[in-house]
């Protein structure tokens, strides 16, 4: 049966289960908003946790005005990635044995509740390649909208 209270709290928990931080490298500003923050695209970096020396730029936008910059505003699913190679490549046991459904590396929280940014990462052994998906989902309603980057894994020169 459905459990408004069990979805709520796995909503809010989720997020804070995935560790990972990402730093804001920049942002423009898309749409001017006289009272509160401007729409924006955000541009920021996180560290794949489970590989060493690979870093995702992710660039998605974030809602301004006054309910934006009280947090209550959805951000839309819009969202792109990028993922280098920053050094050399150390794969875990864990991405070894990856799944066909990926691992959540990064998670970003998009709505005051129920809706999320996520990037999932894949790790592709017959082309020897890992492969990075952003989409955003929502408890009840996700988006088709996604965008993928590939790293492939070669021998690190310096």
């Amino acid at each position: 049966m459905f459990n408004f209270k069990k979805i709520l709290a796995l909503s809010i928990l989720l997020p804070m289960s995935i560790m990972v931080k990402a730093e804001e490298i920049g942002y423009v500003d898309t749409v001017f908003k006289f009272f509160g923050a401007n729409h924006k695209i955000v541009i920021e970096a996180f560290d794949d946790p489970e590989v060493k020396n690979v870093t995702c730029y992710l660039s998605r936008a974030k809602t301004g005005g006054i309910s934006g910059s009280l947090g209550l505003a959805e951000d839309t699913a819009d969202a792109a990635i990028s993922c280098q190679q920053v050094g050399p490549i150390e794969l875990s046991e864990k991405v070894l044995k990856g799944k066909n459904r990926g691992d959540v590396v990064f998670q970003k929280r998009t709505s005051l509740v129920f809706k999320k940014l996520q990037v999932v990462r894949f790790y592709d052994k017959n082309r020897h390649a890992l492969i990075y998906l952003t989409y955003s989902d929502k408890v009840i309603d996700g988006s088709p909208k996604n965008a993928i980057s590939a790293v492939p894994i070669m021998p690190w020169k310096e």
